[in-house]
Protein backbone atom coordinates (compact mmCIF):
# COMPACT_ATOMS: atom_id res chain seq x y z
CA UNK A 1 0.00 0.00 0.00
CA UNK A 2 2.80 2.44 0.91
CA UNK A 3 4.62 1.73 -2.37
CA UNK A 4 1.51 2.36 -4.47
CA UNK A 5 0.80 5.64 -2.62
CA UNK A 6 4.40 6.68 -3.15
CA UNK A 7 4.22 5.71 -6.81
CA UNK A 8 0.91 7.56 -7.24
CA UNK A 9 2.35 10.65 -5.52
CA UNK A 10 5.41 10.55 -7.77
CA UNK A 11 3.29 10.26 -10.90
CA UNK A 12 0.99 13.11 -9.80
CA UNK A 13 4.01 15.29 -8.98
CA UNK A 14 5.59 14.58 -12.37
CA UNK A 15 2.33 15.40 -14.18
CA UNK A 16 1.89 18.58 -12.15
CA UNK A 17 5.45 19.73 -12.84
CA UNK A 18 5.24 18.98 -16.55
CA UNK A 19 2.04 21.03 -16.76
CA UNK A 20 3.79 24.00 -15.20
CA UNK A 21 6.57 24.10 -17.74
CA UNK A 22 5.97 26.82 -20.29
CA UNK A 23 7.67 26.66 -23.64
CA UNK A 24 10.19 29.45 -24.21
CA UNK A 25 8.79 32.45 -26.03
CA UNK A 26 9.97 32.68 -29.63
CA UNK A 27 12.92 35.03 -29.93
CA UNK A 28 13.18 37.89 -32.41
CA UNK A 29 15.97 38.08 -34.95
CA UNK A 30 17.87 40.48 -32.65
CA UNK A 31 17.52 38.09 -29.72
CA UNK A 32 18.41 35.10 -31.88
CA UNK A 33 21.65 36.62 -33.15
CA UNK A 34 22.54 37.83 -29.64
CA UNK A 35 22.01 34.30 -28.27
CA UNK A 36 24.25 32.72 -30.94
CA UNK A 37 27.89 32.82 -29.80
CA UNK A 38 29.35 32.65 -33.35
CA UNK A 39 27.42 35.84 -34.26
CA UNK A 40 28.84 38.12 -31.54
CA UNK A 41 30.56 40.48 -34.02
CA UNK A 42 27.36 40.83 -36.04
CA UNK A 43 25.37 41.47 -32.85
CA UNK A 44 27.82 44.20 -31.80
CA UNK A 45 27.62 45.86 -35.23
CA UNK A 46 23.80 45.68 -35.20
CA UNK A 47 23.88 47.47 -31.83
CA UNK A 48 26.43 50.04 -33.08
CA UNK A 49 24.25 50.77 -36.11
CA UNK A 50 21.14 51.22 -33.99
CA UNK A 51 19.33 48.36 -35.74
CA UNK A 52 18.61 46.21 -32.68
CA UNK A 53 15.06 47.51 -32.21
CA UNK A 54 14.36 47.34 -35.96
CA UNK A 55 15.21 43.64 -35.95
CA UNK A 56 12.76 43.15 -33.07
CA UNK A 57 9.87 44.59 -35.11
CA UNK A 58 7.28 42.22 -36.63
CA UNK A 59 8.92 42.03 -40.06
CA UNK A 60 9.14 39.38 -41.30
CA UNK A 61 12.79 39.53 -42.30
CA UNK A 62 15.35 37.11 -43.65
CA UNK A 63 18.85 37.79 -42.33
CA UNK A 64 21.99 36.34 -43.84
CA UNK A 65 24.20 36.45 -40.74
CA UNK A 66 27.99 36.35 -41.15
CA UNK A 67 29.90 34.48 -38.46
CA UNK A 68 32.70 35.95 -36.36
CA UNK A 69 35.13 34.00 -38.60
CA UNK A 70 33.63 35.72 -41.66
CA UNK A 71 34.26 39.13 -40.09
CA UNK A 72 37.88 38.15 -39.34
CA UNK A 73 38.38 37.71 -43.10
CA UNK A 74 37.28 41.30 -43.84
CA UNK A 75 40.24 43.65 -44.33
CA UNK A 76 41.01 45.72 -41.22
CA UNK A 77 40.74 48.90 -43.31
CA UNK A 78 37.16 48.02 -44.28
CA UNK A 79 36.15 47.26 -40.68
CA UNK A 80 37.72 50.53 -39.56
CA UNK A 81 35.73 52.42 -42.22
CA UNK A 82 32.53 50.75 -41.01
CA UNK A 83 33.25 51.70 -37.40
CA UNK A 84 33.72 55.36 -38.37
CA UNK A 85 30.76 55.72 -40.77
CA UNK A 86 27.38 54.73 -39.33
CA UNK A 87 25.58 55.22 -42.67
CA UNK A 88 28.06 52.87 -44.35
CA UNK A 89 27.65 50.35 -41.53
CA UNK A 90 23.85 50.47 -41.87
CA UNK A 91 24.21 50.05 -45.64
CA UNK A 92 26.38 46.94 -45.25
CA UNK A 93 24.18 45.41 -42.55
CA UNK A 94 20.90 46.01 -44.41
CA UNK A 95 22.52 44.42 -47.49
CA UNK A 96 22.32 41.19 -45.44
CA UNK A 97 18.55 41.55 -44.90
CA UNK A 98 15.75 40.60 -47.29
CA UNK A 99 12.14 41.61 -46.62
CA UNK A 100 9.87 38.64 -45.93
CA UNK A 101 10.60 35.20 -44.56
CA UNK A 102 12.62 33.15 -47.05
CA UNK A 103 13.43 29.68 -45.78
CA UNK A 104 16.04 27.60 -47.57
CA UNK A 105 13.25 25.62 -49.23
CA UNK A 106 11.74 28.90 -50.50
CA UNK A 107 14.95 30.08 -52.21
CA UNK A 108 14.47 30.64 -55.93
CA UNK A 109 17.63 30.97 -58.01
CA UNK A 110 18.20 34.57 -59.03
CA UNK A 111 18.28 38.08 -57.63
CA UNK A 112 16.29 39.32 -54.65
CA UNK A 113 16.26 42.92 -53.45
CA UNK A 114 17.70 43.59 -49.99
CA UNK A 115 16.44 46.11 -47.45
CA UNK A 116 19.46 48.21 -48.46
CA UNK A 117 17.97 48.43 -51.96
CA UNK A 118 20.56 46.48 -53.93
CA UNK A 119 19.82 42.95 -55.14
CA UNK A 120 21.78 39.88 -54.08
CA UNK A 121 21.90 36.60 -55.98
CA UNK A 122 20.45 33.56 -54.25
CA UNK A 123 21.13 30.03 -55.40
CA UNK A 124 19.85 26.68 -54.15
CA UNK A 125 20.68 23.17 -55.26
CA UNK A 126 19.15 20.58 -52.95
CA UNK A 127 20.13 21.65 -49.42
CA UNK A 128 23.06 23.77 -50.65
CA UNK A 129 22.25 27.51 -50.54
CA UNK A 130 24.39 30.53 -51.36
CA UNK A 131 23.87 34.27 -51.26
CA UNK A 132 26.31 35.98 -53.62
CA UNK A 133 29.56 34.04 -52.95
CA UNK A 134 28.71 33.22 -49.33
CA UNK A 135 27.67 29.71 -48.38
CA UNK A 136 24.81 29.20 -45.93
CA UNK A 137 26.41 27.03 -43.26
CA UNK A 138 23.34 26.89 -40.99
CA UNK A 139 19.96 27.43 -42.60
CA UNK A 140 16.53 28.21 -41.22
CA UNK A 141 17.22 29.42 -37.69
CA UNK A 142 13.64 30.35 -36.88
CA UNK A 143 12.76 33.63 -35.17
CA UNK A 144 9.41 35.12 -34.21
CA UNK A 145 9.80 37.79 -36.89
CA UNK A 146 11.54 35.88 -39.65
CA UNK A 147 14.45 33.57 -40.24
CA UNK A 148 18.25 33.70 -39.92
CA UNK A 149 20.68 31.91 -42.23
CA UNK A 150 24.26 31.80 -40.96
CA UNK A 151 26.78 32.45 -43.74
CA UNK A 152 30.54 32.12 -44.09
CA UNK A 153 31.31 35.54 -45.65
CA UNK A 154 30.47 39.19 -45.11
CA UNK A 155 28.56 40.66 -48.04
CA UNK A 156 29.81 44.07 -49.14
CA UNK A 157 27.62 45.98 -51.60
CA UNK A 158 29.28 47.48 -54.65
CA UNK A 159 29.88 51.23 -54.37
CA UNK A 160 27.25 53.15 -56.26
CA UNK A 161 28.63 55.01 -59.25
Amino acid sequence: MKISKLLLSSVLLAVALSGCATPPAPMTISDTTAATPQLSTLTKLINDAGLTETLKEPGPYTVFAPTDEAFKAVPAKTLEALSKDKALLISVLTYHVVPGKVTSADVKNGPVTTVQGTPVSLYRSGNFVTVENAVVTTADVDASNGVVHIIDQVLIPQAKK
